[in-house]
């Protein structure tokens, strides 16, 4: 066992990185993107009042990973729910190295394919910072579960945590491990032609305003035309009726001449 390397650690090894050394245009092996551990957390709020569903969960996760889940407990008091502090609250377990591997290799090729109506998992999941997270509904689509033991459907949030700090590094990432995942899509700015990937890091910035910036600037440009225009013809009508400004200069003379007259 000493000896023993996952089968999806050597496709990373000897299949992936070439692939993303040439598509992310990165010569430096180490700063390819890799995937540091797995974090998978259930949450339970009945665990305070019932226990058996705590260490059924526990059992559970137990089998899926292959290690002893801890208990969490709640850090803070929230009287509306009431919860104390010290009160037992879900189940997570953090996985590494071999066992994180296999369990990734389980969960593309068989966990993934039992989902009811399964289209993919969502991109928006990303974090910005070059994480991803998701989420299960049910836990018997794995098939360490026993259905029949199953005393109520729970489901659990999973986390994929890589060293890239970049989402768009981790979702070539995943896609080279042949992950479920939908197409991240692209959104383009129209009036600078910014390129921005969705939910990507900050790095990825457009430059340029959003197009709800530049549709509330035409709105306020208009109002202050049609405002414009409404005081343009108000003092255009006050000219008409006041006799003063129609007259002039030559009024006032014709004025003068006939006072002379008199």
């Amino acid at each position: 066992m000493k000896n023993y390397t996952p089968r999806l650690f050597d496709v990373y090894k000897n299949d992936i990185q070439p692939i993303l050394m040439k598509k992310l245009n990165i010569e430096n092996v180490m700063q390819l993107p890799k995937i540091e551990k797995i974090v998978l957390n259930i949450g339970m709020g009945e665990a305070k009042d019932n226990k058996n569903s705590l260490s059924q969960a526990v059992d559970e996760l137990t089998m899926i990973t292959g290690q002893k889940p801890i208990i969490t407990k709640a850090k803070n008091a929230i009287s509306n729910f009431k919860v104390r502090i010290g009160d037992p609250v879900g189940v997570m377990c953090t996985l590494r190295g071999v066992k994180m591997y296999e369990f990734l290799d389980r969960f593309i090729s068989i966990s993934s394919p039992r989902i009811r109506d399964f289209r993919g998992f969502s991109s928006k999941g990303f974090d910005g910072r070059g994480n991803y997270n998701f989420g299960i509904s049910e836990q018997i689509i794995f098939p360490e579960i026993d259905y029949d033991k199953v005393n109520s459907i729970r489901g659990m949030n999973i986390t994929i945590v890589t060293n890239s700090g970049n989402d768009n590094y981790t979702y070539e990432l995943l896609v080279g491990f042949g992950f479920p995942i939908k197409e991240l899509k692209i959104k383009k700015n129209s009036s600078s032609g910014a390129v921005l990937k969705q939910d990507s890091n900050d790095e990825v910035k457009a430059q340029g305003k959003s197009e709800e910036d530049q549709e509330n600037e035409k709105n306020i440009n208009k109002v202050s035309e049609d405002l414009d225009s409404l005081d343009g013809g108000e003092s255009e009508d006050k000219s008409e009726n006041d006799p003063s400004v129609n007259d002039g200069p030559q009024s006032q003379e014709e004025n003068s001449t006939e006072s002379e007259e008199d």
